[in-house]
């Protein structure tokens, strides 16, 4: 419960001064002009230019995005714009990005990371487009309004408000992280010899499980042997930021597995060491601070070509990017799995969020969607890739993928979905 409890706390004060700052927008009168100007280029995919600041938002952190929807009035676009919104590629996977351009692409990875970016806003433009004409057809609500004059927002208005939408967030998604984290927690500790503390080891539950349904990834390159990058991507629906935790703990291990060094082994953990070499980062990362303050959002990924610099940079061991180039398909498997990590099923902090302003039935659809889209855009991509190698097994998947898509499209077009009402709060 400890780790849940985190996790919404980390929170608070990211979804606190959302709301504060679109409180303070609403009240003075630029988010109407905003949202106007936003709404003739918004309108291609049938959104208003209300939905441009989720959006937005959604760089930063799915889950105040998806808050943030609340602007919307009619309740067909705000599912729209929460459909879309798990592709803006929030700041938490921006450090898998780096850490995989270091050990793949030394040379040209900051055009990797920032082509990911852009295959975002493309599958969140597809995803509204194919919306527009199955599920939430429809027209575009109008947008009537009168722009009001620039005023100075009340201060007690706004933080009643504020409150008011914070505390409906803890209550009812707050609940549902907790509930999950606890869940993954668990198994990520225990082993299935009833033992606890096998955190981030091949001898949790969760990494056992891995193991088991990695074979269900070889079409997008992760061989069994390569069953860590399957724990990561298990992680990843707890919290997208705790990938780069797990697969630096796995890979080490096998790092060291693969390179044995006695000296090492024998080496005592050092308790007061640990904390002078803490502490002697302390005028390193005081100095950094300027830099930071011009890079809230961590976009700046460093220089991948020296792996030193870069592992030191996302602290992690500089033996991983051997061990993880040894069991991923060179380039073409770290990109497939980069895709599925851009695409892939929103953490649950995410999922709470939806959960909070939809329903449980749109809730399971969008973590479908996002995951059964990740899965054929990863899979397509290896598989064109590598097809001189084996035409014949690429063929057939690339086939596969091709008519799972005709056959989704189909489907969504005859279906007929319930709306949901706006949340009171």
């Amino acid at each position: 419960a400890g780790g849940g409890v985190q996790t919404v706390a980390t929170f608070i004060p990211v979804i606190g001064f959302m709301f504060l700052f679109l409180s303070i927008l609403e009240d003075s009168g630029y988010m109407a002009r905003a949202a106007f100007v936003m709404d003739r280029l918004m309108r291609l995919v049938g959104l208003p230019g209300k939905s441009f600041v989720p959006m937005l938002v959604g760089f930063g952190c799915s889950v105040p995005a998806i808050m943030a929807t609340r602007t919307l009035e009619n309740s067909r676009d705000r599912l729209m714009t929460i459909m879309m919104n798990p592709f803006m590629s929030c700041g938490a996977r921006l450090p898998v990005y780096a850490l995989f351009a270091a050990a793949f692409f030394p040379i040209g990875g900051q055009n990797i990371v920032f082509g990911l970016y852009i295959l975002g806003i493309l599958a969140a433009i597809l995803t509204g487009l194919v919306m527009k004409k199955t599920l939430l057809k429809g027209e575009v609500s109008h947008f009537i309004m009168e722009l009001p004059p620039y005023h100075l927002p009340r201060l007690k208005g706004v933080l009643i408000r504020t409150w008011e939408r914070l505390q409906a967030f803890l209550w009812k998604a707050g609940r549902v992280i907790v509930l999950m984290v606890m869940i993954l927690g668990l198994l990520n500790s225990v082993s299935f010899d009833g033992s606890f503390g096998n955190q981030d080891s091949e001898r949790s539950v969760l990494s056992a499980t891995s193991k088991a349904v990695t074979p269900i990834f070889s079409p997008m390159g992760l061989e069994p042997e390569n069953w860590p990058a399957t724990v990561g991507i298990f992680t990843g629906v707890f919290a997208k930021e705790a990938m780069v935790g797990t697969l630096n703990s796995i890979y080490s291990q096998l790092a060291i597995q693969d390179n044995p060094d006695p000296a090492a082994a024998d080496k005592e953990f050092d308790f007061w060491g640990q904390i002078n070499r803490a502490i002697a980062t302390i005028p390193a990362n005081l100095a950094e601070l300027p830099n930071q303050l011009l890079d809230p959002l961590g976009l700046n990924i460093g220089d991948l070509q020296d792996q030193k610099t870069a592992a030191e940079k996302q602290e992690v061991d500089l033996g991983i990017f051997g061990a993880m180039a040894k069991r991923f398909d060179g380039q073409a498997g770290a990109f497939a799995y980069l895709l599925f990590v851009l695409l892939y099923f929103p953490c649950v902090s995410a999922t709470s969020a939806v959960y909070r302003e939809t329903n449980a039935g749109w809730t399971a659809f969008i973590a479908l969607w996002t995951t059964g889209m990740a899965y054929i855009v990863a899979t397509s991509f290896y598989q064109i890739a590598t097809f001189s190698r084996h035409p014949g097994f690429s063929l057939f998947w690339i086939v596969l993928m091709g008519l799972t898509v005709v056959g989704v499209l189909f489907t969504l077009k005859n279906l007929r979905p319930r709306k949901i009402n706006r949340p009171a709060i």
